[in-house]
């Protein structure tokens, strides 16, 4: 890769006047990286039909697969059309638990421990209030100021619920990028009943080290529950290795499921005929169609089954896990480190002149598959990406641009692209014309 430095003596036309022809030898060094690019094949597996657009937001929604097209004209013609009611015995029925176990070799899970269903908040609210009856006495919950706010407000909802018999303690971040691990420490205790984080931070991209905090509350007898979202399918996880007791995840991201797609979570085998789910709904029941009137729960993971699945988006997800069981997860983290380490270069070398400084962490052992570049004038920039500039990131509050790299699609060259379309944003002050004002989803 191309070296930089800039000579103390020289003033900033000079140095910008550099900094551009480094920059411009860059774009080669981009080709040449995708022509070298293991995973190049996969971009043709995603519906692309704006090839000019450089899509950076596929950890809020991923590209659609396009395998999942004619798996869900099957399911609407056939399983639907013709065969009716009668698909729930044939491929209906199984499904949370069959594409469960598909979703599970992505997190280092052997089968039995994950389902698909409901939101991931859903989940989450299943999940913590199980945990909670299986440590008695415990007072405490613990998470932190990075984690997404829904599961904040989860977390706040359910001490309403039980009386304030619970109190929530955030552990605080220094820079808003990277979590006080010694406060961590110091607050998971004996009072503790469950420690829930994100293991991605979704605004700094942030990568926590899951088998250290998990084993570190274990040493005080607390449980461990991890949100996947924006880790599952992109950053290697390890469940059953890292002694995991609960987990829960989205689909949408990085696993390709579509907008709204269902969720799904963990329980490790040990703790799961110890567990029940506060939602006693029939597809939980052990014998649903027996249509008992008193419940009893269903065997392992299926218990934490509630309602009715969703069929078409269920099946609309295990059609979008066929790219990424295919590439392998090996070589889907290998590429994101790269395409972060990329980005990041290109960054300092063109847009920290400009005001741009860095959102997430420098070490790739220490951040997902995202990048997050702070700018005061970080929403109007983002407008202007999108509105002008043919880029689509996301912004987050209070200065994030956050760009995420989907290595199954994502080009090295898009990279490049993406860093000279911020600098135009700025440098011909494109931004100025859009308000501060937010629109709704940003």
């Amino acid at each position: 890769m191309i070296e930089f430095i800039q000579a103390e003596e020289q003033n900033q036309s000079q140095w910008m006047a550099i900094n551009m022809d480094s920059f411009r030898s860059e774009e080669e060094y981009a080709l040449e990286l995708d022509a070298e690019d293991e995973l190049a094949a996969f971009r043709e597996a995603f519906v692309n039909d704006e090839p000019g657009m450089l899509y950076l937001d596929g950890n809020s929604l991923g590209r659609l697969p396009h395998c999942t097209i004619p798996r869900l004209k099957e399911v609407l013609e056939v399983d639907w059309g013709h065969d009716l009611i009668r698909s729930w015995n044939r491929v209906w029925y199984q499904a949370p638990a069959r594409v469960g176990d598909q979703i599970a070799r992505l997190l280092g899970a052997s089968p039995g421990q994950v389902v698909v269903s409901d939101s991931t908040s859903v989940n989450l609210f299943k999940l913590v209030l199980a945990a909670l009856k299986l440590r008695p006495g415990r007072t405490r919950l613990v998470s932190d100021r990075l984690n997404f706010p829904s599961d904040l407000y989860i977390l706040q909802g359910i001490i309403e619920l039980l009386g304030g018999a619970y109190a929530l303690q955030l552990v605080p971040s220094p820079d808003g990028i990277v979590p006080d691990l010694q406060a961590l420490s110091e607050t998971v205790d004996e009072e503790t009943a469950l420690v829930t984080l994100s293991h991605v931070a979704f605004k700094s991209g942030y990568l926590y080290n899951v088998g250290k905090i998990t084993e570190d509350a274990h040493r005080v007898g607390a449980l461990v529950l991890w949100d996947l979202s924006h880790s599952a399918g992109v950053v290697p996880v390890e469940l059953d290795r890292w002694g995991v007791d609960l987990a829960v995840g989205c689909t949408y991201k990085h696993l390709n499921g579509g907008p709204g797609a269902p969720a799904f979570l963990y329980v490790r085998r040990e703790l799961q005929e110890s567990t029940r789910s506060p939602i006693w709904g029939w597809f939980g029941q052990r014998a649903p169609f027996a249509f008992d009137l008193d419940y009893t729960p269903a065997a392992w993971i299926v218990r934490f089954l509630a309602g009715t699945p969703p069929i078409l988006s269920l099946l609309a997800v295990e059609a979008g896990l066929e790219p990424l069981l295919r590439a392998g997860l090996a070589g889907i983290r290998r590429k994101s480190v790269q395409l972060g380490e990329y980005l990041i270069y290109l960054a300092d070398l063109r847009l920290a002149p400009l005001g741009f400084t860095l959102g997430s962490p420098r070490d790739p052992d220490l951040r997902g598959s995202q990048i997050s570049l702070r700018h005061p004038q970080g929403y109007q920039i983002n407008r202007a990406l999108i509105e002008e500039m043919g880029v689509l990131p996301d912004f987050r509050e209070p200065d994030n641009l956050r760009l995420g790299l989907a290595p199954l699609y994502t080009s090295y060259h898009e990279v490049w692209q993406a860093v000279d379309r911020i600098a135009r944003v700025v440098v011909e002050g494109l931004y100025k014309k859009y308000p501060q004002q937010r629109l709704t989803v940003t």
